[in-house]
Order: C-alpha cells, then sequence, then structure tokens
C-alpha cells in the first residue's frame, strides 16, 4: 500500500468508525489484535461494541478497508460485518473456552474469519442465508442469515453500513429458504433472539 492509499484507508477508518460508533454504540478502546495481519493471510482483528443494546458486538474492519474496495451489497457500497453476543464484554475470558463469552467469542471468530474474505467475493444481502459445509473446520455444519444493521446511510454517507451476521439453527434456515428471510427475522424479533448469535435457546421453527 502506498503513502496515498495509507492516508485514504486512516480517513476511512476514521470515517466509517464514526458511523459504526453511531449504529453500534461507543466502541471498546481494546482491539483483539490479530498476530499475523489478516493482508498478510493471517486472522481479522476485532472490535467491540458493549455500549449498545444489551450484550456485546463483535466488528470487523478489515471487510473494506478503502472507500472503493471491499465488501458491498445492494444496499452498501461498502460494509463491516458484526455478530452479536448476549453475555457482557469479558475479554479477559475472550480465549478461555471454560467460560461462556469465551465460546462465543471462539465461534463469533470462527464464523467471521471465514466470511469476510467470503464476501469479498460473493455479494451477500440482507436476508440471504448460508451454511457452511459439514467439513469445515470449526464451523461445520453451521446456518447463518444475513441482515443490513441499523441506518442505511446510502446518501450521507458514502454508502457504508453494517452487515449483521447471525447464527441460526437448521430449521429456520430451511424455513427461511422457503418462506424468506425477513419472515424469519421477524419471528427472531418476536421471540426477543434478533440479532443475537446465542443458540442456547429454543428454535423459532
Amino acid at each position: 500500500m502506498n503513502q496515498s492509499d495509507e492516508t485514504a484507508a486512516r480517513d476511512w477508518y476514521d470515517h466509517k468508525s464514526q458511523i459504526m460508533e453511531q449504529i453500534l454504540g461507543k466502541m471498546h478502546d481494546v482491539v483483539m489484535h490479530a498476530i499475523i495481519p489478516y493482508a498478510g493471510g493471517g486472522g481479522l482483528d476485532l472490535y467491540y461494541y458493549p455500549n449498545g443494546i444489551s450484550g456485546t458486538g463483535i466488528a470487523t474492519m478489515e471487510a473494506s478497508e478503502l472507500p472503493k474496495k471491499g465488501s458491498s451489497n445492494a444496499v452498501y457500497s461498502r460494509y463491516e460485518l458484526v455478530m452479536f453476543t448476549k453475555h457482557s464484554l469479558a475479554l479477559e475470558q475472550a480465549k478461555n473456552p471454560e467460560t461462556p463469552f469465551g465460546r462465543m467469542h471462539s465461534n463469533i471468530s470462527s464464523i467471521l474469519n471465514c466470511i469476510v474474505p467470503y464476501s469479498a467475493t460473493a455479494t451477500l444481502n440482507g436476508n440471504d442465508t448460508c451454511e457452511f459445509p459439514a467439513n469445515m473446520r470449526n464451523v461445520g455444519g453451521k446456518s447463518l442469515i444475513f441482515q443490513n444493521y441499523g441506518p442505511h446511510y446510502a446518501k450521507s454517507q458514502r454508502g457504508f453500513g453494517v452487515l449483521a451476521v447471525v447464527e441460526i439453527f437448521r430449521s429456520e434456515m430451511d424455513f427461511a429458504r422457503a418462506h424468506g428471510g425477513d419472515k424469519l427475522i421477524q419471528l427472531l424479533k418476536d421471540a426477543e433472539h434478533y440479532p443475537y448469535s446465542d443458540l442456547d435457546r429454543d428454535p423459532v421453527i
């Protein structure tokens, strides 16, 4: 990345950070940095939003590193992704799978690290569903639904937005594919499960 691109990336980071805080609440001041940078073939850095809805939002910042380069869909010219857990932020437990937050953190990290590179080549629209092949490490067989999250900012904010990734049960994914993702999202909202990915609940279908 040349100096001009580095300046553009910093300005874009500041710009989208402001929008994400409007949508998700104030970002926590600790970032979970990957040992090997994502751009170098490593994992994603993870950003935490514990000051919006109840629980914790865990988001990316590397799906769209420049305003004209990155993940996009029918609503957003560029977007970052977020997943939510009902657990309160507990970073000291993030790498401890013996704790509820640690298990959810590991699960969300695994899913986001698969979906971000996929989103670079595939168009992921709100209400679309996704299923990981059964033989994939850590995420095999998991089912997801996507949803454009929060205000669209289509004109005033250069089309940047946030795409929520929600883990769901297989029966719920089958229902969404048969009847429409919007109908599943409404059922999840009615049961107060949306936008969370915690599956310690009964399926709505």
